[in-house]
């Protein structure tokens, strides 16, 4: 059943509402880091992953070998604390104390300078290579190694919403274009590599029309796999220069991001036509979809959604067709906690940002996968990925 909106117009329009994020956001979510901390009794936080230093700050910069830090004190402003090459990129921030060390790996250990320019006795730390355990808890009378931000970023505010859910348009956008316009590239011999790439160009030409420069550093892109035949039994699998051929599925899985901020999509299209078996794979899909959705609330437990989309499937007789669990949280990564898998004990919380990947798997014979993005309110949840529930299952044949 197709929509009588323009889901590219639709798409467009959310990408050109989108605003980057402004550092209103970043004091607040400092401000909470620092209320956690002081309740821990910590003096203060040496934040070293560099997603969480660019969730607090909106500092962008390329990952290397040179450690980044972020100092939140418990009272008073914060200091970003970085090797000398990047004093000019921090100091561009809203942050005004930015603090710098010659070179890596240098005379001194860049953490251990970090810990004593924070000054402070009880620290606590995100993240640490085992090797620096030792070394660091001698410098400092308390260290502790906690997931506070990395727990604060589970649950999103108004803004992060707005850009997930034009990540997720951007990632219908490469879905809604595979199916109008793939029928006539396949027809003529394309690859997986090629229905991918007139994707990502749909995709990437709205991006540069509605964003503009305005995210500046911040991550605004599309990526994802096409992949066919036997081959879409691969959870993973890689897309290859090989054109897919009639009676076979096509998984086409797509991430966005747009302002640092993921969504997925993703759809599998029979080719030529839908088989009864084929009608039957894609019908159990998407009740498993339904599953999880329908066991996703608050206070729920992550690894009771997996356990009831898992459920769905076995129900319909492909338990042996299971090759991962049912979804995971997203935000500055396309792949981050809370899991809903086995083992996650997370309790739901409204306005999280979850995948829900129902996959079906049938080795050296075919794959099925649908992915959508869902977010937990507290009046049921929210799908920003439209592109499913926007064609259904007669929408996902690729006439060839």
């Amino acid at each position: 059943m197709t929509s009588p909106i323009d889901p590219f117009a639709e798409a467009e329009a959310l990408l050109a509402a989108a605003q980057p994020m402004t550092d209103s956001f970043w004091r607040n979510a400092i401000g909470r880091v620092q209320q956690t901390a002081g309740q821990m009794g910590l003096d203060g936080l040496l934040v070293l992953d560099s997603l969480n230093v660019t969730y607090l700050t909106g500092f962008h910069h390329i990952p290397n070998e040179r450690p980044l830090g972020l100092w939140v004190p418990g009272n008073g402003a914060p200091v970003l604390l970085v090797a000398h090459l990047e004093k000019e990129n921090a100091e561009a921030t809203w942050i005004t104390d930015v603090r710098t060390y010659p070179e890596f790996p240098g005379e001194e250990d860049p953490l251990l300078w970090m810990l004593r320019e924070t000054g402070a006795r009880r620290v606590g730390i995100d993240t640490l290579e085992a090797r620096k355990l030792a070394p660091l808890s001698d410098a400092v009378a308390h260290l502790v190694l906690t997931d506070i931000v990395e727990r604060q970023r589970f649950t999103k505010s108004p803004a992060e919403l707005a850009l997930t859910r034009a990540a997720a348009a951007c990632a219908d956008i490469v879905l809604e274009t595979v199916r109008a316009d793939g029928p006539d590239l396949l027809s003529r011999g394309g690859t997986e590599q090629d229905v991918l790439a007139l994707g990502f160009a749909a995709a990437n030409a709205a991006m540069k029309r509605q964003l503009g420069a305005r995210f500046g550093a911040s991550k605004c892109a599309v990526l994802g796999t096409a992949h066919s035949g036997a081959r879409a039994a691969l959870p993973h699998g890689k897309t290859v220069a090989r054109a897919p051929l009639p009676g076979e599925t096509l998984i086409v899985g797509i991430g966005a991001a747009v302002g640092g901020y993921y969504a997925e999509s993703a759809a599998t299209f029979t080719l030529g036509g839908m088989t009864a078996d084929q009608r039957l794979c894609l019908e159990a899909a998407l009740r498993c979809r339904d599953a999880a959705v329908g066991a996703l609330r608050p206070g729920a437990l992550c690894h009771e959604i997996d356990r009831a989309a898992a459920a769905s499937l076995k129900g319909d007789g492909f338990g042996s067709a299971i090759r991962h669990r049912i979804g995971h949280g997203m935000g500055g990564h396309n792949h981050e906690a809370p899991w809903l898998a086995p083992g996650d004990t997370t309790p739901v919380a409204a306005n999280m940002v979850l995948s829900n990947e129902p996959g079906i798997y049938r080795a050296g014979v075919d794959g099925y996968r649908l992915i959508s993005t869902m977010i937990p309110q507290a009046d049921g949840v929210e799908i920003p990925s439209q592109f499913l529930d926007r064609h259904g299952i007669d929408g996902l044949v690729l006439p060839m």
